[in-house]
């Protein structure tokens, strides 16, 4: 259906005889229809729950992809198959939560595995925790002595997936520290020889804060590290045109961090000291590999 709009809105600047194809009035229909469809269909209409591997279990679906059935494909050939246990029991667990849709979605946590692993990560960090699903991800796939430290305002969520982490054998590998990020990063680079010292972050936190983030973690990962940074798609409302903003994003918090989400990734974008890629995975990561 929206491809439907799509057609209609690109006649809107077609012409014969030098008269168009539609009506100013109809021209503005299809256009806000079609970015009603992109809130619709990228937004947080589909943000449901879709069944899993049987009735009693739950996956919450924050994937872009307009077409659910595609993105349950993925999930089902590709990533599950391939998830370990514990992190199929802290997804189940996570499910129940009531803020379940912020954690790191299943496809983005499968490509953050592989890239771990691609640069051999044995000192991470992560900022914004949340039940803990990124960060078993992460104490899976580092070595037996990888260390990451993990910063969360909140121990009550983290608390949720410990069980499973200690069950897993990983606890060792994590120094969980109950605070604002900015703090105890400003802290690490009091120290010099933390600079250059780590090898991946990933930053799934307080949008407003990614470019302070940034900058620090440009100070601590050494040249060729990795950091990924979540949500940078916000629910596909970055495409939404700025006059409609207004009547299709809900509430004031969610416009306010579409509008950081924005200038970080304009900022990013003109970043020499990164090579950047953005992927519409979960609610959209971007790759950010330091090269100086």
């Amino acid at each position: 259906m929206v491809d439907s709009w799509l057609v209609g809105a690109v006649s809107c600047s077609s012409f014969i005889n030098k008269e168009p194809l539609f009506s100013l009035e109809q021209c503005n229909l299809y256009r806000r229809r079609l970015a009603l469809g992109i809130s619709e269909l990228l937004g947080e209409a589909s943000c449901w729950r879709v069944m899993g591997e049987s009735a009693k279990k739950t996956t919450v679906y924050k994937g872009l992809l307009k077409n659910e059935e595609l993105y349950q494909y993925i999930l089902e050939t590709s990533v599950y198959p391939r998830e370990p246990e514990p992190l199929k029991e802290l997804r189940d667990a996570t499910a129940a939560h009531p803020r379940a849709i912020i954690a790191t979605a299943p496809d983005a946590g499968q490509s953050i595995d592989m890239l771990l692993k691609l640069v051999n990560a044995k000192k991470t960090i992560e900022i914004g925790v949340f039940t803990g699903y990124s960060l078993l991800l992460t104490a899976l796939s580092i070595p037996d002595d990888g260390k990451i430290i993990a910063i969360d305002v909140d121990r009550k969520n983290y608390e949720i997936g410990l069980p499973i982490i200690r069950r897993a054998g990983v606890e060792h590998k994590i120094n969980f520290i109950e605070s604002q990020a900015l703090p105890v990063l400003d802290k690490l680079l009091e120290d010099h020889e933390n600079e250059g010292s780590l090898d991946f972050a990933f930053v799934d936190a307080d949008k407003g804060n990614y470019k302070n983030y940034h900058e620090r973690l440009m100070k601590l990962l050494k040249v060729g590290g990795v950091v990924v940074y979540d949500n940078t798609l916000w629910h596909g409302t970055v495409a939404l045109p700025e006059d409609l903003v207004e009547e299709l994003v809900d509430g004031e918090y969610k416009k306010e961090m579409r509008k950081h989400i924005m200038e970080l990734n304009k900022y990013l974008a003109t970043d020499s000291r990164v090579q950047i890629c953005v992927a519409p995975l979960g609610d959209g990561i971007t790759i950010c590999r330091r090269i100086y």
